[in-house]
């Protein structure tokens, strides 16, 4: 089995986040979703558990969760097949209400776009051309 990884974020409101998401192109697994969270897929590798503030609270042991309006706690990027799959997603997210906090960023091999979703936690969606990309 491959390793995954499952991201836990804090929600004001699920079914807003619930949303946003679905119109990113990800689902939600039900089986791991209720009024508590909701199990969004972005891969076969990649989940992200978007959760209540009671329920997160749960599983960080009563930590009091950050103000994304005035701290960052966590930055993703996620990889992308295409420049055109980047532009979908970024371009969506912000139909959607999310920030994007600066224009694209072009490197030559690797361009990228970021936003903040709709509880400030922070994405970037980057595309690396393959042919850049060496082999260990």
């Amino acid at each position: 089995m491959s390793t995954k990884i499952f991201l836990s974020l804090p929600v004001k409101d699920l079914k807003r986040a619930k949303a946003f998401y679905e119109g990113l192109g990800w689902h939600f697994n039900p089986q791991f979703s209720d009024d508590n969270g909701g199990c969004l897929v972005i891969s076969d590798e990649i989940y992200a558990m978007l959760l209540t503030h009671e329920k997160f609270r749960s599983f960080s042991h009563d930590r009091e969760i950050a103000d994304t309006s005035k701290t960052a706690q966590v930055l993703m990027s996620l990889s992308v097949d295409s420049k055109d799959d980047m532009h979908r997603i970024v371009d969506a997210a912000i139909k959607s209400g999310a920030k994007e906090p600066e224009p694209m960023q072009d490197y030559g091999f690797m361009v990228s776009r970021s936003f903040w979703d709709l509880d400030g936690h922070g994405w970037n969606v980057l595309y690396m051309d393959p042919s850049h990309v060496q082999k260990n």
